[in-house]
């Protein structure tokens, strides 16, 4: 029999008129609950009780510890400890856990961000229960159906009552799928409010980027200005030797061609893989090369300091494009599409999917550029205020 782990309100959170439930599952999804939480707090302590339920799809205790202490973050009042697994069991498990501990607490609605299996089991168990659910990062499309995330998105804004877009392309990604703009209160799941809101992500980015000033990280790596900084940690990249390879194959050319240090904050499943996946001679070529730097997964606020003070970024990372973007640094896109068409249209971010050649000639185009321009794509930095302010007068 399933039973979920209950840990106690924490104190200072609000008792408010309205209580939401916030589903988390992966470690992006807590830094992103950082923002509304901090709303909460900030504007909506009195009026808005937030219940937050992590579903255990990527719990790490050490790393998680690290994000709820460093970005102070209330931590979960549930954990269901669900684990890794299958995309099958993993949702069943969550979608038992969840539809439990929304029949305990009945809430006046569930929250959910992006498009994990946490994401989706949270919109299906919500749903079904007749409970309003709000989507944080609605209508957003790689419109490639082969990535599970792309399923589980499309399956949740059609499930949801209060739809939040960060970027009006997603907007237009809603209209194109039937979503009308101008409904009218009351909003259900049949009557949805679509909003164009900016990117919860651009707040965190904006709040934490103070602190993350006085991070020791590029003193302690000794990193020079202009280095790379690289994040790789998708299955099709990191599962398929043949991708894999073409990618550090072109990291290691560019630190030699151009003399650039490299960073790259290695992701557990990549260090597994490039054991496997990497012929051996390159392997002693990336472990001999002085100017790559491996270092373990960083925190978050490291994260920002890395992203603050590098050259270009190569990424295979949704969220890490986008934090490119936010400090103005271009992008090496690992994938052969990406959600963020924005800054591929306004020419920050060039699509190199994992290919040598593709890598190499985007990076000396970046390399030869002054020209780049960072127009305001993801908001004001207060999305999540706004989005706080309609959940409370809509659904309150």
């Amino acid at each position: 029999m399933f039973t979920c782990q209950y840990k106690p309100l924490n104190l200072y959170k609000a008792q408010g008129d309205m209580k939401i439930i916030t589903i988390i599952g992966a470690r992006p999804q807590i830094i992103k609950a950082a923002a509304i939480s901090r709303a909460i707090r900030e504007k909506y302590a009195d009026k808005i009780q937030e219940i937050i339920v992590h579903t255990g799809q990527h719990y790490d205790e050490n790393m998680s510890e690290v994000f709820f202490d460093e970005l102070k973050i209330p931590r979960p009042n549930y954990n269901l400890q669900v684990g890794s697994g299958n995309h099958g069991l993993q949702t069943a498990k969550m979608l038992e856990g969840i539809e439990e501990i929304i029949l305990k607490e009945k809430p006046n609605a569930v929250l959910v961000y992006g498009d994990t299996n946490s994401t989706v089991a949270g919109g299906l168990a919500a749903s079904k229960l007749l409970i309003p659910l709000v989507h944080i990062e609605a209508g957003l499309r790689s419109f490639n159906k082969s990535m599970p995330e792309e399923i589980n998105r499309i399956a949740c804004d059609h499930m949801s009552t209060l739809l939040f877009s960060p970027t009006l392309q997603g907007l237009d990604n809603l209209k194109k799928e039937g979503f009308k703009t101008d409904n009218k209160a009351p909003y259900t799941i049949d009557n949805p409010r679509v909003y164009h809101c900016g990117d919860i992500m651009f707040d965190n980015s904006l709040y934490f980027s103070e602190l993350a000033s006085d991070r020791s990280i590029i003193k302690e790596l000794d990193l020079k200005p202009g280095f790379v900084l690289s994040t790789i940690h998708r299955n099709n990249n990191t599962d398929d030797p043949k991708r894999l390879t073409a990618i550090f194959e072109a990291l290691n050319s560019i630190t030699e061609q151009y003399q650039k240090q490299l960073v790259l904050p290695l992701h557990p499943r990549t260090h597994k893989m490039m054991d496997q996946n990497l012929p051996a001679d390159l392997r002693k070529k990336i472990e001999s090369n002085q100017l790559i730097k491996i270092i373990p997964p960083v925190s978050f606020l490291d994260v920002i300091a890395l992203e603050k003070n590098a050259g270009i970024v190569v990424t295979d990372s949704g969220g890490v494009q986008k934090e490119a973007f936010f400090f103005q640094k271009p992008c090496l896109i690992l994938r052969p599409e990406t959600e963020w068409v924005e800054i591929v249209e306004n020419g920050n971010a060039i699509l190199c999917d994992a290919d040598k050649d593709r890598m190499l000639n985007a990076f000396a185009a970046f390399e030869k550029r002054t020209d780049l321009t960072y127009p305001n794509l993801f908001g004001d930095g207060k999305a999540s205020e706004f989005i706080c302010g309609e959940i409370l007068q809509h659904l309150g």
